[in-house]
């Protein structure tokens, strides 16, 4: 049984990576790659690492041009970063995100897995943008994976936890999951009515939007859920405009 996970490439230089990537992908039971923004793409030069075997994965990817993109129709999605500290709480292990993923796979959630470039990683932006963030713990001495090593580290996870993860009855409900981009409406219109009521700080209010975030992004959230928390941020500012005039 194929995973509902969708591994998500952005910016990769080196399109021999794509290739040991689709053949970490075949191994793993995922066959969906997205590319954002590749670099310097070539399917001949990325053929030979997928292997004959995982080919038709290679050549169904989709290339798209920037993460938010990708990530529209995802209920869930996992970024990976090399960094710690700083805003960066809450960092999962792979095999912590794997569990959490076996859940939300089991509950028909669609899952993205996000990897940077070769040589920088996501961005600062890119893993606000992602629901959570994972980080592969190494040795000291070589703190760098190869991209392939990476995906197949986390798929392999998932791999496991899904496969024995055992659905309980009673489960199921009538109100899907929120899409990313629902969620990204809804933490524009939250930052917009804390703003209104100054519970924000004006100067960097992104920055300031950073826990709140992450406290949503804990939990899977349900589109009725969504309703509501959009009803609530509208009668915020409306009541905030009321104040002011």
């Amino acid at each position: 049984m194929d995973m509902n996970i969708s591994v998500v490439l952005v910016r990769t230089k080196y399109p021999e990576n794509i290739g040991s990537v689709a053949r970490a992908c075949l191994n793993m039971g995922v066959s969906d790659i997205i590319l954002v923004d590749p670099q310097n793409f070539d399917q001949d030069k990325a053929a030979p690492l997928a292997t004959v075997h995982a080919k038709h994965i290679l050549q169904s990817a989709t290339i798209v041009p920037n993460l938010d993109t990708a990530l529209a129709d995802f209920q869930s999605t996992y970024g990976t970063t090399a960094r710690m500290g700083g805003w960066r709480k809450g960092v999962l292990t792979p095999d912590k995100a794997a569990l959490e993923m076996a859940e939300k796979l089991a509950s028909g959630e669609r899952i993205a897995l996000v990897f940077g470039p070769e040589d920088k990683g996501l961005t600062n932006e890119e893993t606000t943008t992602c629901g959570r963030l994972i980080n592969i713990p190494t040795s000291q001495e070589g703190t760098s994976l190869n991209l392939s090593q990476a995906v197949l580290i986390l798929l392999y996870e998932a791999f496991r936890a899904f496969h024995g993860h055992h659905q309980q009855p009673g489960n199921s409900t009538s109100s899907r999951q929120a899409t990313h981009q629902e969620q990204e409406t809804l933490f524009s219109a939250i930052q917009d009515a804390l703003l209104a009521i100054d519970f924000l700080k004006s100067d960097n209010p992104d920055y300031w939007m950073l826990p709140v975030r992450r406290f949503f992004q804990r939990f899977s959230l349900k589109r009725h859920e969504y309703n509501l928390l959009m009803g609530i941020c509208r009668q915020v500012k409306w009541m905030a405009g009321k104040r002011d005039k």
